[in-house]
C-alpha cells in the first residue's frame, strides 16, 4: 500500500504492547521509524498510520472530506444513537455542530460557573481527613454532578438520585478497561457482544430521559432555563425544525460519554502533576488567592499537552494525504498520535518536564496541541471542559489542603479510549480551609 513503515511484530504483539505500554511503544516507533510510521492492530482490517508532525496534522484536519475512522459507529452507536454528534458525517454532523456549539462557548459558560462551583463544594466537603484515597473517582463524581445540573438540568430529586445510580451503572460498563478490544474479538469470532450489557444500561436511563425531556417540552418557563437540554429543545436548524425526542435523547448521552470521563481524568491528571511539582502549586495557590487566572490556564494548558487522555482522534483518507514525503492514498486510517505532537522538542523545549510558565506569554500552536483534536471535528465541549477544570481546581486549592501520596508519578491504565492514571492519583487532604487567607481549618 506504500505506507510508512512501522513494527514487524504480529498485530496480537502489537496490540499487547498498546494495551500494556502505549506511551512505550508510541515512542519506541518514533525512535525507530520518525515521525510518521504505520501499526497494526487487532480489530482492524488494515494498519493505521500515526503522525505527529503538526503540518501533516493541519493538512489531515483541514480537509472536510475526511471521514470517520473505522469502528467509531459500531461501538458507539448503540449507546449514543443514530442523530449523535460524534457519529455523523457531512452535512448532518455540521448542522448539529452549529446548533449545539452556543451553550459551550464564550459568555454562555459562565452561567454555569456556580453550579461547577456548588458540585465541587460539595464533593469536597465528603472527602476524609488525614486519609488516603484515589481523586480520580472523586473528579468522576463531580463531573456527573455537573452534567446532570448543567447540561440535562435535572432538580427533581427522585429522578436526580436515579440517573446518578443508572449513570453511573452505565459509565462504568463503558469505561471497563480494554473493552474496546473485547468487542472486536467477540464479534470478530461469532461470540457474545459485551456491548449487549452496556446497551442495557443504557436502555434503563432512556426512560428517565425521555420522561426529563417530556417535562422540559411542557415547561412554560423554558425560554428562562438555562441548562443546555432547554436550549437543544428550544433551538432550531435553518429549516426551522427542531431536534426530536428521540434525537435529544442521543446528544444528551453523547455528551454524557464525552465530558465526564475525559474530563475527570484530565482533573485526576492535573493533580498527579500539581502535587509533584511544589513549586508550581505554591504559585498557583498564591495567585488564586489574590484573584488571578493566568497561570491557572498555564497550569490546565500544560497538564493538558503533558497528559493528554485521548491518545487518537483519527481519520479516514477520502483523498491523498501528504506524509513525510510520502503520499497516502484514500481509505488510509490516519491519526495523529497526540502524546507524540505534544512532546516534540521542536515544539517544546524540555518537553517531559510539567513547566506550565510555557503558556503565560504564548498560547499553544493550533496543531501541536490537539487534547481534544482538530478541524471541524474538534470537541465541541472544549472550552467548557477546560472552563470547569479551572472552576474545580480553584475550588479544591482554595478549599483545602490536599497533598500527594506518592513522589513518584502515575503510571498509564486504559480505561476504553483514555489514558487513566493507574492508582486513581492517591491525595491526603490534611485540613479543609486552612490555606491562608481562608477560613480557620473544620475537622
Amino acid at each position: 500500500m506504500g505506507l510508512p513503515p512501522g513494527p514487524s511484530a504480529p498485530p496480537v504483539v502489537q496490540t499487547a504492547r498498546w494495551l500494556r505500554r502505549p506511551i512505550e511503544f508510541m515512542d519506541s516507533c518514533r525512535r525507530h521509524y520518525g515521525d510518521a510510521f504505520s501499526i497494526r492492530l487487532l480489530g482492524f482490517q488494515t494498519p493505521m498510520v500515526l503522525i505527529s508532525d503538526p503540518e501533516a496534522i493541519k493538512a489531515l484536519y483541514s480537509n472536510r472530506e475526511h471521514g470517520l475512522p473505522p469502528g467509531r459507529t459500531a461501538a458507539l452507536g448503540p449507546v449514543m444513537g443514530p442523530r449523535s454528534v460524534l457519529l455523523l458525517e457531512g452535512a448532518d454532523h455540521l448542522s448539529r455542530r452549529k446548533l449545539m456549539l452556543p451553550p459551550f462557548h464564550g459568555e454562555r459558560m459562565r452561567t454555569y460557573e456556580s453550579v461547577i462551583a456548588e458540585a465541587t463544594r460539595g464533593e469536597i466537603e465528603s472527602w476524609p481527613l488525614r486519609e488516603s484515597f484515589p481523586i480520580h473517582p472523586r473528579m468522576q463524581a463531580v463531573t456527573l454532578e455537573i452534567i446532570l445540573r448543567a447540561v440535562f438540568g435535572v432538580s427533581e430529586p427522585t429522578r436526580l438520585e436515579s440517573l446518578r445510580r443508572l449513570l453511573g451503572d452505565l459509565l462504568a460498563g463503558i469505561a471497563s478497561p480494554g473493552i474496546g478490544l473485547r468487542v472486536a474479538v467477540a464479534r470478530r469470532l461469532g461470540r457474545r457482544d459485551p456491548m449487549e450489557e452496556v446497551e442495557r444500561r443504557a436502555r434503563a436511563v432512556d426512560d428517565l430521559l425521555h420522561a426529563e425531556i417530556a417535562e422540559r417540552r411542557s415547561d412554560e418557563q423554558i425560554a428562562e432555563r438555562e441548562d443546555i437540554l432547554s436550549m437543544l429543545i428550544t433551538a432550531r436548524f435553518e429549516d426551522g425544525q427542531g431536534m426530536t425526542d428521540g434525537e435529544l435523547r442521543d446528544q444528551l448521552v453523547t455528551l454524557l460519554l464525552a465530558g465526564h470521563e475525559t474530563t475527570a481524568t484530565a482533573l485526576a491528571w492535573t493533580f498527579d502533576l500539581l502535587l509533584r511539582h511544589s513549586a508550581s502549586l505554591d504559585r498557583l495557590r498564591r495567585e488564586l488567592h489574590d484573584g488571578a487566572e493566568e497561570y491557572l490556564h498555564a497550569v490546565t494548558t500544560e497538564a493538558l499537552r503533558l497528559r493528554p487522555v485521548v491518545p487518537l482522534a483519527g481519520r479516514r483518507l477520502r483523498s491523498e494525504l501528504r506524509v513525510d514525503g510520502q503520499v497516502l492514498p484514500p481509505g488510509t486510517d490516519v491519526s495523529p498520535s497526540i502524546w507524540l505532537t505534544h512532546t516534540r522538542a521542536d515544539r517544546y523545549p524540555e518537553p517531559l518536564e510539567f513547566r506550565p510558565e510555557r503558556f503565560l506569554d504564548d498560547a499553544p500552536e493550533t496543531y501541536a496541541w490537539i487534547p481534544f483534536g482538530g478541524g471541524v471535528r474538534r470537541c465541541l465541549g472544549a472550552a467548557f471542559a477546560e472552563f470547569e477544570m479551572r472552576i474545580v481546581l480553584r475550588e479544591v486549592l482554595l478549599r483545602c489542603d490536599v497533598r500527594g501520596v506518592r513522589s513518584a508519578p502515575e503510571r498509564i491504565a486504559r480505561r476504553n479510549i483514555t489514558f487513566s492514571p493507574r492508582k486513581g492519583t492517591p491525595v491526603v487532604v490534611t485540613a479543609r480551609g486552612s490555606t491562608p487567607g481562608r477560613e480557620p481549618a473544620m475537622a
